[in-house]
């Protein structure tokens, strides 16, 4: 694209957010690349100033500060989700917004069943009860303190149908498992292949979620959804913090609503001392990752070397994955 001049100043303003592994491929054209581990938020506008393109993971870029960037043309999220982006600011300054698709297919899933193996087989409570000794105070081959249940056979109501969901789905098949696909909150009549919200969550035995946080999915689940929940299900989420409400999900854990959850996202990240998740760490039905369903060294190579062809298609004149 010959408006764009002949060479593009790139800013990276969070690179530690991908693994120190990660290689990231050279821009096949004329450029300037500013790389900066990590950027606080009264840094992005000075380092932002003077670029054409802007990439970032997870570093906020609220509306003043895109309108602060008068030479900015491109934001390349070196991720899916984009709500750390004001997209709105971006479409009136006809700034073009990429994000990164279809990367996750196979990283996504298997933490979510890795998750869902842990919880369904109490694999932390043995593991724990055997460092404490409880193997040799039993006296014998082995110890039932804690459920295990077989996922054949179960049901697991899968809460967001597109990419993800749907590669979680056929796991489950594989697995015997029967799989509903939620319809939206609040909405009937969307087909044979969904299964009204309410009837998901009291039907299933493991429920889990992969779908945007949005001000329409925020806080999905709550405590009244909780109280539906009759099979006493495990809720994994792999998506976004804020798609279950976590105040509701630590009462339903204690109340024995659930039988345990298994979480990779908060609302806050990391949680800090008064987040509602820090209480239930020494639980042996609640496992939390620390946002690391998506990163495996595969997927993450996968990204990098997407958000490198997002940016060159971009300058290009072909730009692709826009969502603003």
């Amino acid at each position: 694209m010959s408006e764009l001049g002949e060479s593009l100043k790139i800013v990276f303003l969070d690179r530690e957010t991908l693994s120190p592994q990660t290689s990231l491929k050279s821009f096949p054209f004329p450029h300037e690349l500013r790389v900066f581990q990590n950027t606080l938020p009264h840094e992005v506008a000075g380092r932002i100033a003077e670029a054409d393109v802007v990439i970032t993971n997870k570093v906020k870029l609220s509306r003043a500060m895109i309108e602060a960037a008068t030479k900015l043309k491109m934001v390349a999220i070196a991720a899916t989700g984009t709500d750390n982006v004001d997209l709105q600011s971006c479409r009136e300054r006809g700034i073009a917004v990429s994000n990164i698709q279809g990367y996750a297919v196979h990283t996504v899933p298997e933490h979510t069943f890795a998750l869902i193996f842990a919880l369904r087989r109490s694999i932390v409570a043995y593991r724990e009860s055997v460092r404490s000794g409880r193997w040799e105070e039993t006296g014998q081959f082995c110890f039932f303190d804690h459920p295990i249940r077989d996922l054949a056979h179960s049901t697991i109501g899968i809460i967001g149908d597109g990419v993800l969901g749907q590669a979680v789905g056929d796991m489950a098949r594989a697995l015997n498992m029967k799989v509903k696909f939620a319809s939206y909150k609040g909405r009937d009549g969307m087909g044979p292949l969904y299964t009204p919200f309410h009837e998901v969550l009291a039907t299933s035995d493991i429920i889990s979620l992969h779908v945007p946080l949005l001000p329409d999915t925020r806080n999905l689940i709550d405590w009244a959804d909780f109280q539906q929940m009759k099979r006493k299900p495990l809720i994994i989420n792999t998506a976004r913090g804020g798609l279950v409400s976590e105040e509701a999900l630590v009462r339903a854990l204690q109340d024995g609503l659930i039988s345990g959850a298994g979480f990779d996202v908060a609302t806050e990240e990391p949680p800090s001392a008064s987040h509602p998740f820090v209480s239930l760490r020494d639980v042996h039905n609640f496992i939390l990752t620390p946002h690391v369903a998506w990163a495996s060294d595969e997927a993450i190579q996968s990204l990098a070397d997407q958000l490198v062809e997002n940016i060159t298609l971009f300058r290009n004149g072909t730009p692709r994955n826009v969502v603003a």
